[in-house]
């Protein structure tokens, strides 16, 4: 079942075009994450998605009904405010403390609900934004870099997490990340973004991509050592584009 289709979309900021022409589909409990330099246009697609950002063209398509979950790339909180994990759930929605208890739950931290937010460590932090995302029980789940300023250790445990909420929910999950050797751990797909798509598939063929490698090298922590062109990929695509090598 598709989720999100997004059809040859192009997003603008003044002069500057930061996506062109982009296809992508979003399917029914699959974990896919984008991968490109700084500037590539990830965080554009996903407030594309969200209806944040208006293309110049193209559309995004949502299954009627769909219901998304954001986790942003940071939210700042002034330190000063008293204010506890239920209540900064609830800030919005309309839920009772039993749904902010099973979210924190299933976020994997069920014991922050009465904690202050300025108390929490980054990595707890993380995962009350995910629990406030879990809360409605999305269809997808969107991340923006959401381990973005969390150690390795923190990192590899909210990434387990993520696999554990698409266990135990079934919804399907979007995210960006710039921590390549644990994306081709935890991926069923992968899309590598540099203002188009120029490749797209399982973690073993866009690891040895050579639009990934010109992106990236062969640096990615044993992401390229890990998986090896030797299966039967028919399914997936790697697309060559004089783009992709300017």
């Amino acid at each position: 079942m598709t989720l999100i289709t997004v059809e040859n979309l192009s997003v603008r900021y003044g002069a500057n075009t930061v996506l062109r022409h982009v296809d992508m589909t979003i399917e029914f409990g699959e974990i896919v994450t984008i991968v490109g330099p700084n500037g590539s246009g990830k965080t554009s697609l996903l407030r594309a998605i969200i209806g944040a950002t208006k293309p110049v063209a193209g559309q995004v398509s949502l299954k009627p009904g769909l219901k998304i979950g954001y986790v942003p790339q940071k939210l700042h909180i002034d330190p000063t405010l008293p204010i506890s994990v239920e209540r900064f759930m609830r800030l919005t929605n309309r839920v009772s403390r039993n749904q902010c208890a099973e979210a924190l739950e299933t976020a994997g931290v069920p014991d922050l609900l009465k904690r202050q937010m300025s108390q929490l460590s980054g990595g707890q932090f993380q995962r009350v934004l995910l629990a406030r995302a879990l809360i409605n029980r999305p269809d997808v789940l969107l991340l923006d870099e959401a381990t973005q300023g969390l150690d390795q250790p923190g990192s590899a445990a909210f990434y387990r997490q993520i696999e554990d909420v698409r266990r135990e929910t079934g919804c399907a999950i979007l995210m960006i990340s710039h921590e390549l050797h644990v994306v081709m751990s935890a991926s069923d797909r992968v899309i590598c973004l540099n203002g188009h798509v120029c490749c797209e598939g399982s973690p073993a063929v866009v690891a040895s991509a050579p639009e990934y490698r010109a992106l990236f090298g062969t640096g990615t922590g044993g992401a390229l050592a890990l998986y090896r062109h030797d299966h039967d990929h028919d399914h997936d695509h790697c697309e060559h584009s004089q783009e992709a090598a300017e």
